[in-house]
């Protein structure tokens, strides 16, 4: 069986470090709990991935249907309790953010 996924056409990656004494176990479960009570509701949503690099930095990839849903999506962050509750697991400072449209 195949899975099409929905048109991509933009996405939002942000990178970031981890609080002191934040747990790689504690992201993930909050990543989790983003995706199923406030992303997967959202019109233009196609995936949410989260990625560690060498050097223990990790990467928030979220794919959208559009740049400006993927913005969108963004901003729902800080006022959802789910997102909130991830953002506060990230280093203060530490966040870089960043929106792509797709060209090819």
């Amino acid at each position: 069986m195949t899975t099409t996924l929905p048109p991509i056409g933009g996405l939002e990656f942000a990178s970031f470090r981890l609080r002191p004494g934040v747990s790689e176990h504690t992201l993930h479960q909050a990543a989790q709990a983003v995706e199923q009570h406030l992303l997967r509701h959202q019109p233009g949503f196609v995936s949410h991935t989260l990625w560690r690099g060498d050097d223990d930095s990790y990467v928030d990839l979220v794919l959208a249907d559009s740049r400006e849903r993927a913005v969108a999506l963004c901003e729902l962050w800080p006022d959802d309790p789910h997102g909130a509750h991830f953002l506060s697991l990230l280093a203060p400072g530490s966040a870089l953010l960043a929106f792509y449209r797709r060209v090819a």
